[in-house]
């Protein structure tokens, strides 16, 4: 049916010089020099300056991230103490269902 087609490798076109020979050379150690003195870093960064805009910029994203997480923390407590009456209910209604089928017997 379907063969896949496998590709040539191309071949160079054109004059190909041959391989240079390369020559060892002797390897002459060079005069010791001294290390130079070590010089104070500069500081990486910057120091950072608040402001009263930044501030209350800061205060303000926290207050926000406090909120939401808040806020997504008690729909998931609200979430859970729904799903466990519901389950509790349910539990009830079958309880009597089949205490009502034993008393038919």
């Amino acid at each position: 049916m379907l063969r896949p087609k496998i590709p040539t490798m191309p071949t160079p076109t054109g004059h190909t010089a041959p391989p240079a020979v390369v020559e060892p050379t002797a390897v002459i150690p060079a005069a010791q020099t001294p290390p130079p003195a070590p010089v104070a870093p500069a500081p990486s960064r910057p120091v950072v300056q608040l402001t009263p805009g930044t501030l209350v910029a800061l205060v303000g994203g926290g207050t926000a991230v406090v909120l939401v997480v808040g806020a997504v923390l008690v729909s998931m407590l609200l979430a859970v103490a729904i799903t466990g009456a519901s389950v509790a209910v349910c539990a009830v209604v079958l309880r009597s269902l089949l205490a009502s089928d034993a008393k038919r017997r």
